[in-house]
């Protein structure tokens, strides 16, 4: 979240009470303190990056996304969509989502999901919305890092809490690289902090995460990003212009490879590792940055900016992930605050889809955005519970994709509308098919008014057809979408034969399959993989339900694992 426009007692509030220094006892053993000239307030202020103009590009009208319609057992929003007057979601509200299950009473800004070597699945989540507004509170719930056990997601089970400096304070640094098992942070506040860095490892027993270590070794934090193989995870300090990367060849010693003076808000990296997609929150636009010097380890390493592309609506560019939709290259990104930070009026910045098949001349292809994100609505919205903020209200704050290749859904917070579900399988034309507004709680984060206070990046479990959160005031939610509304489902219209049946699946370009499984009904089938490509021989002669689902799951050379469901409706 950008400093600018925060309330001056909470920023005051949150510098003056950084917690103290984690002790030389407890960092990990056998860990080597750093050289104190990789310190971070000895660093000066870091390389300079050269700058390319910011691109203004035709874009789609700032128009609603279509609406979701409710099916059966829903309790829908009473007026336009993503409006929550006062008093009508005491109870929560909810269409084409169920509750699966819900623990804690506080959340902050990211959710994780970790399936470790055991087979065992966790969630991780950050409890301290603004520290130490949080940690004050004496329910001894909202005070660091929660880790869930998710075996039976019906029924987490917190198995621990990490509190070390970062983890009480990471504001929006949490992190996690599913292929090594590294859960890390920075410590942060709305504006930057002295940039404290941890790290856990989580491989062997996700229930109970293992202290790596602990130093002083990032100029500022405030938010991050990982590279794919794990080896450096790059903490932003977005109040200043400062970008660190931090090796993590080995985890118990962290060092620094680069410092940049570069203005980043939340930033994700390609899945190589050689481009830094950069949501600049000071400038308002995305910026496209060559890391690949700094990926490969080279000697003195230099970051060039690609390009950069600003868009009529920017308010607080927040984060930009990374996706392909048919092999085409995209970003998911999401703008916070409701007011435009060009014009310096109202203005929701919301979220969009952006092509970067061509990285020199990115452009929007379509906007993730609400009724009540009008002007005229969003003014009529303007005494609504926690509407009034001009940094929270009905803005957006994070969003994540089911599937970095090939994602049919993105689920997104968008604050006091609760969370929202959108089916982006024509990413031109994505439309919305779930939301979810938690029972309104009125707390000290949300200034005691009765309204969601939803900020977390959510996860998109395919397979299950879930979706985990958590929200400011009332903590981690789990929830599962209606087998209706799934994607998936809706494109099984044209019925197929009760006959043998070749399916073939294809992974990104420039990637190859390693190892294939997939099940047919729950019933594993044979699956022969070439290369990219995998084909699959489907039976449906002796299918018994009107509806079967085909599951490939493909681990690729790369570590990535990649899951592609099919429905087959059969003909009668």
């Amino acid at each position: 979240m950008h400093p600018g426009a925060r309330i001056a007692a909470v920023v005051v509030c949150a510098g003056l009470a950084a917690p103290a220094a984690t002790p030389a006892h407890e960092r990990v053993a056998g860990a080597s303190t750093p050289p104190s000239d990789i310190f971070a307030l000895s660093q000066g202020e870091g390389q300079p990056v050269a700058e390319v103009p910011v691109a203004t590009r035709p874009e789609p009208p700032l128009a609603a996304t279509p609406q979701a319609e409710c099916g059966p057992g829903s309790r829908p929003e009473p007026g336009i969509q993503g409006r929550v007057p006062e008093g009508s979601a005491e109870n929560g509200l909810w269409c084409n989502l169920r509750l699966v299950s819900h623990s804690g009473r506080s959340g902050g800004f990211r959710v994780w999901r970790y399936t470790d070597r055991a087979g065992r699945e966790c969630a991780y989540y950050d409890s301290t919305l603004l520290y130490p507004l949080n940690a004050l509170q004496l329910s001894g719930d909202s005070d660091g890092v929660v880790v869930l056990d998710m075996s039976d997601p019906a029924n987490p089970v917190q198995t621990a809490t990490l509190t070390d400096v970062p983890m009480r304070s990471p504001h929006e640094s949490l992190n996690l690289n599913a292929r090594r098992g590294l859960l890390a942070a920075v410590m942060g506040n709305p504006g930057t902090f002295p940039g404290i860095f941890t790290v856990y490892d989580v491989s062997d027993d996700c229930r109970h995460p293992v202290h790596r270590a602990t130093f002083p070794i990032a100029r500022l934090g405030h938010e991050s990003g990982f590279s794919e193989d794990g080896q450096t995870y790059y903490a932003a300090g977005t109040a200043q212009r400062s970008v660190t990367a931090i090796d993590l060849a080995d985890p118990a010693s962290p060092r620094v490879v680069w410092q940049g003076q570069v203005s980043s808000h939340g930033l994700s990296l390609s899945p190589n590792g050689d481009r830094a997609y950069i949501a600049d929150a000071v400038g308002g636009n995305l910026t496209i940055l060559d890391t690949s010097e700094i990926q490969a380890r080279r000697p003195d390493p230099q970051a060039r900016q690609v390009a950069r592309l600003t868009w009529q609506s920017a308010s607080i560019p927040q984060t930009a992930i990374p996706f392909t939709r048919g092999g085409r290259p995209y970003l998911l990104e999401v703008d916070e605050y409701s007011y435009n930070v060009s014009t310096g009026g109202q203005g929701v910045g919301a979220a969009r889809i952006i092509d970067i098949s061509d990285e020199t001349a990115p452009h929007v292809v379509s906007n993730l955005r609400l009724r009540v994100h009008d002007p005229g609505e969003h003014e009529k919205a303007a005494d609504d519970p926690g509407a009034s903020s001009p940094v929270q209200g009905y803005a957006a704050h994070y969003c994540n994709v089911s599937d970095p290749v090939d994602p049919d859904v993105v689920a997104c917070s968008f604050i006091a509308s609760g969370l929202r579900v959108f089916d982006i399988t024509d990413v031109e034309r994505p439309r919305e098919i779930a939301y979810y507004v938690a029972p309104t709680r009125g707390r000290i984060e949300n200034g005691y008014e009765p309204s969601n206070y939803a900020m977390s990046q959510p996860q998109v479990i395919p397979e299950r057809r879930e979706i985990w959160y958590s929200d400011g005031t009332s903590g981690f939610f789990a929830l599962r979408l209606a087998e209706s509304a799934w994607p998936a489902e809706r494109r099984a219209t044209r019925c197929v034969a009760r006959r043998r049946h070749i399916v073939r699946v294809r992974a990104s370009r420039r990637s190859r399959v390693r190892r294939v499984a997939a099940r047919l009904g729950g019933r594993r089938v044979r699956a022969v993989r070439r290369g990219r490509s995998v084909r699959v021989r489907v039976d449906l002669r002796s299918a018994r339900a009107s509806r079967v689902r085909l599951v490939v799951r493909m681990r690729l050379a790369d570590g990535r694992m990649l899951r592609r469901d099919r429905v087959f409706r059969i003909c009668r």
